[in-house]
């Protein structure tokens, strides 16, 4: 079944005058687009009571409330107790701001703004509410500051981001969120484009910020929620996702910062990211790997894999449903598939039955742990499996993947990709690229083992 496109404009302003004439066919505009929540927010005392305003009478809009870095001249202590009082009596309000500096404009002095911005920053705190940064050409004021109320507990998003890569990776380390608006469409962003690919989904969000920078094609014209999907089109085409899986992704990152109506979820069995159906048949492993993300977090592009039982034949075929259309089916999820070997081999066989092509992703180990050789068992039903390498020695593998077999783990993993050229037609030895680790001598230990290698971006699963 096709998924359905569920995007969150995670930074609009459609309360003003732009929009008075249209204002019901531009969210009908939205729905249709895929649009399904809206967070307009407020620059001043007087958009942020109007944005409070629209959460109670449209059950799509969201709010936050703040005051816009050029006005930080004009406020007091009386603001600070309109803002306080908007975001605790505003039931749909997820946010502090926007607030920020603005280096660019200059319209407030620059110790004010940063002033403001500090104040309303411990508001946020105190209110357990995330924070939307407006920053232009005040990059390091910015960080300086973050870094200083690191302590806090700050959380939000740098709205409308427009550093270079390490700014956005020290942003991602302090945890906050990028949003990508309309500009990355523009053909002279090479900047923001480079951030997208450089900085995983699971920290980004999509914005409008319209009725401002209307993405490509209508750049120019007056923006809208509606257009947020061309935006979605540029970072899936960027980062080599499909629009549903970037939908998906930010969507669930939105929902974690800001709150906005996340649902308890349910495993997912079968997942598709890009045009694979992938299969979450267990959550036991082999091995510990120090760099594997389940043990943190259990979501994988969108997706909630934390089974509370290992399924059946019967449940994995269900999950499934129709399989033609996918590229392939893989066993993967959160877990070493080849545990349950069983499972593997009546799924694969009945999907090959139906023409699906089969690959697995193991850590190489299944001999070891069933005490046979079971690649003859996979002969036929699998056309490709990938297996985690990970080190081009034993002492590495086993401080990497905290393997239980000592160093018959690594020695397994290499007689295993050998062993598994005479029955699968396509084998791949694959490796994270762990900071520090030689990817260059694993890639030749590859090459002498006789199969091809792939990296694995650290840190970016699916």
């Amino acid at each position: 079944m096709p998924e359905s496109l569920s995007l969150i404009d995670t930074h609009a302003h459609i309360d003003g005058k732009e929009f008075q004439a249209d204002f019901d066919a531009m969210l009908t505009r939205a729905a249709l687009a895929g649009v399904s929540r809206i967070i307009t927010v407020g620059a001043d005392i007087e958009s942020s009571r109007k944005a409070c305003e629209l959460t109670c009478h449209h059950d799509t809009i969201y709010c936050s409330v703040g005051v816009h870095p050029h006005d930080a001249e004009r406020v007091s202590e009386k603001t600070y107790d309109i803002i306080r009082q908007l975001a605790m009596e505003t039931p749909k309000n997820v946010a502090i701001g926007e607030i920020g500096l603005d280096f660019y404009r200059d319209r407030s002095p620059r110790d004010i703004q940063e002033q403001v911005f500090r104040r309303f920053l411990i508001l946020a705190s105190e209110l357990s509410l995330p924070v939307i940064i407006h920053d232009r050409e005040a990059h390091e004021p910015i960080l300086r500051i973050l870094r200083e109320e690191k302590s806090r507990g700050i959380r939000g998003v740098l709205h409308c981001f427009s550093g270079d890569l390490n700014m956005a990776r020290e942003c991602v380390d302090l945890g906050l969120y990028l949003s990508i608006p309309g500009t990355v469409t523009f053909p002279s962003n090479d900047q923001l484009r480079t951030v997208v690919s450089g900085i995983r989904m699971e920290n980004l969000l999509l914005e409008s910020d319209c009725p401002y920078l209307a993405p490509v094609p209508f750049r120019g014209k007056r923006n809208e929620p509606s257009y947020l999907k061309f935006t979605a089109e540029k970072v899936a085409e960027l980062k080599g996702l499909s629009l549903e899986d970037v939908a998906r992704i930010t969507t669930l990152n939105a929902e974690t910062l800001f709150g906005v109506g996340r649902k308890e979820q349910q495993a997912s069995i079968a997942y598709k990211i890009r045009n694979s159906l992938y299969l979450n048949i267990t959550n036991r492993c082999s091995n510990r790997c120090s760099f594997c993300a389940k043990f943190s977090d259990f979501f994988v592009k969108g997706h909630f894999l934390r089974l509370d039982h290992e399924p059946s034949v019967s449940e994995v075929m269900a999950a499934i449903g129709d399989p033609t259309g996918y590229d392939e089916i893989v066993f993967c999820g959160y877990g070493e598939p080849l545990l349950r070997l069983d499972l593997v081999r009546e799924v694969a066989r009945l999907l090959k039955k139906m023409g699906c092509r089969i690959r697995i992703n193991t850590d190489g180990q299944a001999n070891l742990i069933h005490a046979r050789n079971i690649l003859p068992e996979l002969a036929g039903l699998v056309d490709a499996i990938s297996v985690s390498l990970n080190a081009a020695d034993s002492e590495t593998y086993e401080k990497l993947c905290a393997t239980p077999f000592g160093t018959a783990g690594f020695a397994s993993v290499c007689d295993f990709l050998t062993e598994a050229k005479k029955y699968i037609p396509t084998v791949v030895a694959s490796a994270v690229t762990v900071p520090g680790l030689d990817v260059e001598a694993v890639r030749r230990l590859a090459e002498t083992l006789g199969v091809d290698f792939r990296e694995r971006e650290y840190a970016d699963v699916g």
